[in-house]
């Protein structure tokens, strides 16, 4: 009868903590940049996207998704989810992503990064009217990525710093990211220094005329990317001059472009071809041995 209790207690923690997830703020007081920021961080679940979104994000934070400890191979990954720097698709572009990861033994770490003020309570609309011209959508944009990039660039910084005491290997941390979240993906590595770069990336459908910084890293930085060939934002071209430059600078580059799937597959199943990144995406991990 014990034992049996014991399996069944067991088995409850193992489901309760597969996912165990806690939240770390990247600023001790007000994130540096945004003090005058009065407004609060909403939710969105009723609108034209359809899906969960975070938006007028205020205090950074990044919160922790830990595999299961019989799983865990010491790879982290940190992403940051996108949405034009207006919003975050926390949920197909984030969370799902995290337990994706987590199912293949890689902790993960959803990055809320500070993004432009929505003055309204319908972020999708709102944003869907400024993105009918990119050039006005970039200056408004611009300051907020450059705050969004601190933010990332932090993010680093705290699962370095803390790897040893989450039992994670500090040389083996990526960064990842959605649309906007890609183009800060490649923001925090080509403006890092040797203490907070990422040792891989994988840019998805990124938007690359906001990326800032221009230096591609001299030692080895292994990148995977991913679009559709049908973006309906014209991104597909984005990703191609990435790995053309990532192919230039002699670094590890895969490409995989998708027939269909559109901007902003995520972990959607969509029955199209890019519902299969996630499996290419695994390959590319075992190959570069950040699964063993």
């Amino acid at each position: 009868m014990k034992q049996v209790l014991f399996f069944c207690i067991m088995v409850f923690l193992n489901v309760s903590f597969a996912y165990s997830q806690e939240r770390f703020s990247l600023y001790p007081g007000k994130a540096p940049g945004s003090e005058s920021w009065a407004w609060k961080e909403a939710e969105s679940s009723s609108n034209g996207f359809n899906t969960r979104l975070v938006y007028n994000v205020v205090e950074p934070s990044i919160t922790a998704y830990f595999p299961e400890k019989s799983k865990a191979n010491g790879t982290s990954v940190i992403i940051a989810p996108g949405g034009a720097f207006h919003i975050l698709s926390i949920d197909s572009e984030g969370m799902e992503v995290a337990k994706w990861l987590n199912q293949h033994g890689i902790a993960a770490f959803v990055l809320k990064y500070r993004l432009v003020h929505i003055l309204s309570n319908d972020p999708v609309k709102e944003l869907s009217v400024k993105m009918q011209d990119f050039n006005k959508l970039d200056v408004i944009n611009a300051p907020v990525v450059e705050l969004a990039t601190q933010d990332g660039l932090k993010a680093m910084d705290y699962v370095r710093q803390h790897a040893n005491a989450w039992g994670l290997n500090p040389q083996k941390i990526g960064f990842m990211g959605f649309s906007a979240g890609g183009t800060l993906t490649m923001s925090v590595l080509q403006t890092a220094s040797d203490a907070n770069r990422p040792n891989f990336v994988a840019p998805i459908y990124l938007y690359k005329k906001a990326v800032l910084g221009t230096q591609i890293p001299s030692h080895r930085t292994p990148i995977f990317i991913a679009a559709a060939s049908d973006d309906q934002l014209g991104l597909a071209t984005h990703s191609v001059e990435l790995y053309l430059e990532w192919l230039k600078a002699k670094q590890p580059a895969e490409l995989h472009m998708y027939t269909q799937g559109g901007h902003g597959f995520g972990m959607r199943k969509m029955n199209t071809p890019s519902d299969y990144w996630t499996v290419d995406f695994e390959h590319w991990l075992r190959f570069h041995q950040y699964i063993p």
